[in-house]
């Protein structure tokens, strides 16, 4: 109990050191376009930023670190641990440790981790609140579904389309394989007929 206790207050500690905290940003950053936005210590031999002058950017110090009981903790106190597989997640002690889901991992990987996390009711601190984004992931995967199985059903409707019309292309030509050839010499002379009636 003591010790919780103790906890808590550094934390409470850390969050006003913190609050408190400026950032620590390079010498002639935002004058010099080519910085980047980090931190690197002034090493000039007249640099005022490094002697500590007034009006210049204040320097990393011990001064601005949380307490050593605290640092490298979560928000709720909590050590955070690294998880991509579920072997992982089965070493991982509720009560002291919360965890971080990789970002490497797949959908299917994640969503079983997730789950067995929301079981064993182990804090995820990368992912607000697991259970909506599990919910949301299965909405997902089942429209994805849905929209397969309309895709599919498709395809088979096309498929039968042009079984149909090949059928009746076969069905033309036999016809037209057992017409005897008189009445094959009407039906030129009746498309002859058409054409020059067209003309006049």
């Amino acid at each position: 109990m003591a010790k919780e206790k103790n906890k808590e207050k550094m934390l409470k500690i850390r969050k006003e050191i913190k609050s408190r905290k400026p950032e620590f940003l390079r010498q002639n950053y935002g004058q010099i376009l080519s910085l980047k936005r980090k931190w690197i210590r002034p090493r000039g031999l007249h640099s005022k930023m490094r002697l500590h002058k007034k009006g210049h950017r204040k320097n990393v110090s011990p001064g601005y670190g949380s307490p050593k009981e605290v640092r490298g903790l979560s928000k709720e106190g909590l050590i955070p641990v690294l998880v991509d597989n579920l072997k992982k997640l089965a070493a991982v002690n509720a009560e002291t440790q919360g965890i971080i889901v990789s970002s490497k991992i797949g959908l299917k990987n994640r969503t079983a981790i997730l789950k067995e996390a929301v079981r064993r009711k182990i804090k995820v601190l990368n992912i607000k609140s697991p259970e909506s984004y599990l919910k949301n992931v299965e909405d997902m995967l089942k429209k994805k579904k849905e929209e397969k199985l309309s895709k599919e059903e498709l395809k088979k409707k096309k498929k039968e389309e042009l079984k149909k019309k090949a059928e009746e292309k076969e069905k033309e030509k036999k016809l037209e394989e057992t017409l005897s050839d008189e009445e094959k010499k009407d039906k030129e002379k009746e498309e002859k007929d058409k054409l020059l009636t067209k003309r006049s």
